[in-house]
């Protein structure tokens, strides 16, 4: 089999890359190691950024997206039971949305499907061959047997634990990780969300978000210790903690209803550099992961997305190679600055096993200076709804 471009890895980032790239008539072949239903029955985040909501739209999938989105103007943080706002719209003019991860790939996977364009599903022992040299190839086994894919390039959007970034030779590859010593468990509820706006709560017992999916599809978090597992904890018990760490305002109008999922994610920053490596490109989490808070995950997946799309059209319709060759600066010039929010919003948010006294009042001193201060608002605010590309 012989494609430009294959890509590894069938979540949103890869079918982005590879509906983006159909566009402009680029040939691309997607292999994916679990089913179809498996990649959707993930639970992810809902959060689409100004830069995400454009590139869908130039994918041609902007319209049951903006049909169907909830739009959001700002956020609230509170403390204890001081609560306030930060007006997105007001301090930079545009807003974020709200669109289940799981609805993008549905919309995605609609789309690659129409075109007719190849998704290769359980997909095992996937190789990368030759990405250092003008002619790279992949075999992986489906079915029992061994094929192959040669290609041009190769995108490596299969997440963490995939093949892409463990091809890039040690002796290339520098990686920078910070483990969080706790957890969110969150779940989701057929309930209406508690207020009209996401809540990032802060408190003396620890952190909690309320959030949502849907007028009546809500998602709630509560930071737990990493020893924990989600069968510890009853519904009962999970509402009775979440009513604890918002203000008492919006714990008398929670409702609460079963959950019909339950996890616990642990909390990681982490970044390998480079991102390119001969004609491997590493896209999203087999790059770099960033803590939920502040809802960079996705986001910054698409904004490499943006940089390998536009470098490989600049490389097949323009004969110039600027994009591809610094794709790794340019993606990671933006990353480093999507750490950065993830990891001050993450500190200023959550109790720490080892804080002293001293820095729990720091912390809240940040959250009174946030509160009252215009600028650092807007800081808050150009980060969240997302930095230009």
């Amino acid at each position: 089999m012989r494609t430009q471009v294959a890509i590894i890895g069938g979540g949103p980032s890869g079918l982005l890359l590879g509906q983006l790239l159909h566009r402009k008539g680029i040939d691309t072949v997607v292999l994916e190691r679990r089913t179809k239903d498996h990649v959707l029955s993930r639970i992810r985040a809902g959060i689409l950024e100004r830069g995400l909501v454009q590139l869908m739209r130039e994918a041609g999938l902007g319209e049951r997206m903006d049909r169907e989105s909830l739009v959001h103007d700002g956020t609230l943080i509170s403390y204890n039971d001081d609560m306030f706002g930060i007006d997105f719209k007001a301090l930079t003019g545009t807003s974020v949305i709200v669109y289940g991860q799981t609805e993008v790939t549905r919309d995605l996977y609609a789309a690659r499907e129409a075109a007719g364009a190849p998704i290769l599903y359980d997909v095992d022992d996937v190789v990368i061959h030759g990405a250092d040299s003008d002619a790279p190839h992949v075999t992986f086994t489906r079915n029992g047997s061994e094929e192959r894919i040669d290609c041009d390039f190769i995108a490596g959007c299969d997440g963490f634990h995939g093949v892409s970034r463990k091809t890039i030779p040690e002796t290339v590859r520098r990686e920078y990780e910070k483990v969080y010593p706790f957890g969110w468990l969150g779940i989701l509820s057929e309930t209406p969300p508690v207020n009209d706006e996401l809540i990032y709560a802060g408190s003396d017992r620890g952190f909690a978000l309320c959030s949502m999916r849907n007028p009546m599809l809500s998602r709630y978090y509560i930071q737990c210790p990493l020893t924990d597992r989600p069968e510890d904890w009853s519904d009962d018990a999970f509402w009775d903690e979440l009513r604890r760490r918002i203000p008492a305002s919006e714990a008398d109008r929670l409702v609460t209803g079963p959950s019909i999922e339950k996890s616990i994610a642990p909390l990681r920053s982490f970044v390998c550099e480079p991102m390119r490596w001969g004609r491997l490109f590493l896209c999203g989490d087999a790059a770099h992961i960033v803590p939920p808070t502040g809802a960079k995950g996705l986001n910054t997946a698409a904004s490499d997305i943006h940089y390998l799309y536009h470098g490989l059209v600049q490389h097949y319709l323009d004969h110039d190679d600027d994009g591809i060759e610094r794709y790794s600066e340019h993606a990671l010039a933006r990353v480093w600055k999507a750490e950065r929010f993830s990891w001050w919003f993450t500190n200023l948010m959550h109790r720490f096993p080892d804080q002293s006294d001293f820095d729990i009042r720091m912390q809240q001193a940040e959250i009174a200076f946030l509160r009252d201060n215009r600028a650092a608002q807007t800081v808050l605010a150009e980060n969240y709804v997302g930095l230009p590309y």
